[in-house]
């Protein structure tokens, strides 16, 4: 019996138009993220999901209702993005100018640096999320959930399916409300299908220079 989810990051924020890092921060949708939320929902029209889980920051929770229909999702803190503490709200630009050491980290993906303020390490984000994750997959035995939650989660999520390394430099893409599957059984995880954006007419990758 395998859990099948479908994951998605939440639609465009001004905040990622403008390239800022958002973090715990509760920024809404813009117009365009909510076009891509409607566009995303009407892609999985016809889909049957037995639950519906939404990161509970607003971008998250307003792309999953629009994608979600009559059905009510359960926020969950627990998918939220990554802290970053002090680094939250500047853009990537100002942060590698202002504080360099933890932007340098970031960027590194330093598995154990802790952002000033309140920010997770990346250790104890994959942590957060890993376990979350299988908690959801337990949960629901053969069944099929819809996710809605963050870029810094669904790099946690395809490293996990992947086995690629926490610290390696991504090379997938994490478009803004594209689809994302994977699934869990006996063997462990695996990965159906990513980025997922032919229902877009445009979408952002979080990457920094993208």
């Amino acid at each position: 019996m395998t859990t099948t989810l479908c994951l998605v990051r939440h639609g465009e924020t001004p905040w990622n138009a403008e390239r800022r890092l958002q973090g715990h921060l509760d920024v809404p949708l813009n117009d365009h993220g909510r076009i891509q939320a409607r566009a995303t929902g009407a892609m999985l029209n016809g889909k049957h999901f037995d639950a519906v889980y939404s990161s509970d920051l607003a971008r998250a929770l307003e792309t999953a209702r629009s994608i979600a229909g009559d059905t009510v999702p359960t926020a969950l803190p627990a998918l939220r993005e990554r802290h970053y503490g002090s680094l939250q709200g500047l853009t990537y630009e100002e942060a590698k100018q202002r504080l360099p050491e933890a932007y340098a980290a970031f960027e590194a993906r330093n598995p154990s640096y802790a952002f000033r303020g309140g920010g997770e390490t990346l250790l104890a984000f994959r942590s957060r999320v890993e376990s979350t994750l299988h908690s959801l997959a337990q949960r629901h035995v053969g069944q099929q959930v819809l996710v809605v939650t963050h870029g810094g989660v669904l790099d946690i999520v395809h490293r996990l399916v992947t086995g690629k390394s926490l610290e390696s430099p991504r090379d997938f893409k994490i478009p803004n409300a594209a689809l994302n599957w994977v699934e869990h059984g006996p063997e462990g995880w695996a990965l159906i299908a990513w980025a997922e954006t032919m229902h877009l007419p445009a979408s952002r990758d979080e990457l920094p220079n993208s």
